[in-house]
């Protein structure tokens, strides 16, 4: 996928989804989320401007694809996972609709991370757009202004999800990021009903947002064994996965008691 501009919509906007997730239902279209979102009284700081492109151009292509499963399995668990947990969510389906974000973080802010650095610039960002475009990763040459401002969403975005720091500045300190084993499950199990083999699952690029390569994942699945969410079967290269639950609604459901 070609990387775009659409970031510049809206970052994490964490606070956001979750309220637009309390207020959507299962069926519900965008414009019809609008207009209860518009009337709910949740957002009296937004102009209903605003809040039709944060709707329409972050919230739907990150949660309301696929007839809207990614909000429909959220809406499960969100009142029942602590914040951790959905912020790290709320990342995979961002980085899964912004591939420009996903691979800053995983090849710059992991690289960063492992090789012992504090911070992370908005000029290193510049550096990761301007190489992405010589590339050809993007439909356009951007221009100077574009590659300043996406530049700075990354770093910014990064913060919305607790990757680095907060505040309006060029340079924010790295913040050390673990995944929640709540989140580890929900994604082995999303990338499984999404038709991703035990094996394949392993190295998904899903799982680089937060810095963990084959092995890693691999230890990952073990601990969620020893909980029997799903039984692992490792033999060298051979992975095989007993899929415990059925469907993501019965995962959410074993989630969202803890």
């Amino acid at each position: 996928m070609l990387y775009t501009t659409q970031l510049q919509a809206g970052l994490g906007l964490t606070t956001e989804t979750k309220t637009l997730l309390e207020l959507w239902s299962p069926g519900m279209s965008v414009s019809e989320l609008n207009n209860v979102a518009l009337h709910s009284g949740r957002f009296p700081t937004i102009t209903a401007r605003r809040l039709r492109n944060i709707i329409a151009e972050c919230f739907a292509p990150r949660y309301l694809i696929s007839s809207g499963e990614p909000a429909r399995h959220l809406k499960l668990i969100v009142h029942s996972v602590n914040g951790t947990v959905l912020t790290q969510l709320m990342l995979v389906y961002t980085g899964r609709a912004n591939p420009i974000l996903r691979d800053f973080i995983s090849d710059i802010y992991w690289s960063r991370y492992v090789g012992g650095y504090t911070e992370i610039s908005n000029d290193d960002a510049r550096a990761f757009v301007e190489r992405a475009i010589d590339d050809g990763k993007t439909s356009k040459r951007w221009s100077e202004s574009t590659i300043r401002r996406v530049s700075a969403y990354l770093t910014g975005c990064c913060a919305d999800y607790g990757l680095l720091d907060r505040g309006v500045r060029s340079k924010r300190r790295i913040l050390p990021v673990r995944i929640s084993g709540v989140a580890a499950a929900y994604l082995a199990y999303d990338l499984h009903f999404a038709g991703v083999g035990d094996n394949a699952l392993l190295t998904h690029a899903d799982w680089r947002l937060f810095g963990l390569d084959r092995q890693d994942v691999l230890d990952e699945l073990k601990k969620l064994s020893l909980t029997g969410v799903l039984i692992l079967q490792a033999a060298g290269e051979v992975v095989r996965i007993s899929w415990k639950k059925t469907s993501m609604e019965a995962l959410c459901d074993v989630l969202s008691q803890g």
